[in-house]
């Protein structure tokens, strides 16, 4: 994967991600009211996942983690469902996301922009079948561990309005984004 950014973007898009772009980081708003999302536990993972609030960290230190990188290559999968209530659909496409984007992550450990890089999922760590968190346990996989844009406080919609990549894919689908932060300098 050496070359230019553009041709990282290339690639992703090869890999099998329906958009993908670089975005600054300086541009990035945030909205605490999605970790009071988490605190209603909305999707289920909260109290129970070490890259899921609140072990994952106060939602200021996750932003200031943030800021600490100049860029992003934001990634977007989108995939078709057999109707707007197919749950089960839902959860094997955000299989299929964190798939690729692991996928994605390895190939960018090649390029020299990512030597050092935060990778932001869409939504908990799927890494173990049974986070250690349960158990009450420390992080097994600290290394392959991803925690969630929106976790960070980062406001998605916006994020990919900024890069020119569509919220809405068309009816039937579902689209989940990933977040690899970097440092400018290659």
């Amino acid at each position: 994967m050496e070359g230019s950014l553009d041709d990282v973007v290339a690639k992703v898009l090869a890999l099998g991600a329906a958009h993908a772009a670089i975005a600054e980081v300086k541009d990035i708003i945030f909205n605490e009211e999605f970790r009071t999302q988490c605190e209603q536990n909305v999707c289920g993972n909260y109290n129970k996942n070490w890259m899921c609030p609140p072990a994952v960290g106060d939602i200021k230190d996750l932003k200031a983690r943030v800021l600490k990188f100049e860029r992003g290559l934001l990634i977007q999968t989108v995939h078709k469902l057999e109707n707007s209530f197919d749950w089960k659909g839902m959860m094997k496409a955000a299989e299929r996301h964190t798939e690729l984007f692991r996928n994605i992550l390895e190939d960018l450990q090649k390029e020299p922009y990512f030597r050092e890089m935060l990778p932001l999922n869409a939504g908990p760590c799927t890494y173990c079948q049974r986070c250690a968190f349960l158990d009450s346990e420390a992080c097994r996989c600290p290394e392959q561990a991803l925690s969630s844009v929106e976790a960070s406080g980062i406001d998605v919609m916006a994020l990919e309005k900024s890069c020119g990549i569509p919220y809405y894919n068309g009816k039937n689908t579902v689209s989940y984004v990933g977040l690899v932060l970097f440092k400018s300098e290659a």
